[in-house]
Formats: C-alpha cells, sequence, structure tokens
C-alpha cells in the first residue's frame, strides 16, 4: 500500500512540475528593454495626469470665436499626441456634471501638465476648463496609438 501511495505521489508530481514549469515560463514575458523604454515600474506601471475637461466660466455664443477656439484645440491635440505628451482623448457625452472630455497626458505631475494645458487656445480662453488628478496606469498605453492610426479613417475636425 505504501509503495502505490509513494507511485501516486511521484507520478502526480511528475505530471504537474511540467505544468507549472510552463505556466511560469508562458506568464512572464517581461522585456526588460521595453519596460525601461516606456517607463515602466516593476509593476509596468507609471505615473500619467488624468484631466477632465469641463464647461468654463467664457460662456461666449460668438460661432467665430467658438469654432476658432475649438479648432485650435483639435489641433493642438494632435501636435501633443505626435510628441507623446497625449496619450488618450476624449469627449465625454451629456451629462449634469459639465464634463465635455478627458485626456490622459504622459507626464509625471499636474505641474507639467498645466504647461502643457496652457498650449490649448479652448483652455486659455475658459471656454474649457481642467480639473487634473495624478493617475497610475499601465506604462503600455501609449502603444494602442500606433494601431489606432490604422483604424482611423478620418480626423475629427
Amino acid at each position: 500500500m505504501k509503495a502505490l501511495i509513494r507511485s501516486t505521489i511521484i507520478i502526480t508530481f511528475l505530471m504537474v512540475t511540467p505544468i507549472l514549469l510552463l505556466a511560469q515560463n508562458t506568464t512572464n514575458q517581461y522585456d526588460q528593454n521595453l519596460a525601461k523604454e516606456l517607463g515602466a515600474d516593476e509593476y509596468g506601471m507609471k505615473n500619467y495626469v488624468l484631466v477632465i475637461l469641463k464647461t468654463g466660466s467664457n460662456k461666449t455664443t460668438d460661432k467665430k470665436e467658438l469654432d476658432s477656439l475649438f479648432g485650435g484645440h483639435m489641433k493642438n491635440m494632435g501636435v501633443l499626441s505626435e510628441t507623446g505628451k497625449l496619450i488618450v482623448a476624449g469627449p465625454i457625452g451629456k451629462n449634469g456634471n459639465s464634463y465635455r472630455g478627458i485626456f490622459i497626458l504622459n507626464v509625471k505631475d499636474t505641474l507639467e501638465a498645466r504647461k502643457i494645458l496652457a498650449t490649448d487656445p479652448a483652455v486659455n480662453s475658459k471656454v474649457l476648463e481642467a480639473d487634473l488628478y495624478n493617475w497610475y496606469g499601465s506604462a503600455a498605453l501609449p502603444l494602442y496609438l500606433e494601431p489606432h492610426k490604422k483604424i482611423q479613417k478620418s480626423t475629427i475636425r
């Protein structure tokens, strides 16, 4: 009986060990160079700044002025995206908080984010105002931008 139990334990060990080793090899795909390039910490994460844009104190209704400000806003977003500073942007649907859109800026702190936002005509004119929050997320987040270019048929103006 002891021999049967011992054999069963050995066979179980021999069957489970390769599975555990295989699981370790397939789940640990760490790429040190990519992590360094993206500024990742040991968890694959890094600091960003989340910006929530909301309706500002400038309530102008002048269509020509608004078109100019939002045209400049969109152009500025394109420049920030090309330089790697803006990695997520998009409008927010109608809501009771006057939120208009979000940015995730590839910067370490809100001080740098404020300098970047100073380049936005809609923010400078106070048509849009920004709430800034430090945010900790995947360092790989900027990598989605290249595939996005391949699926984007036209640009928002």
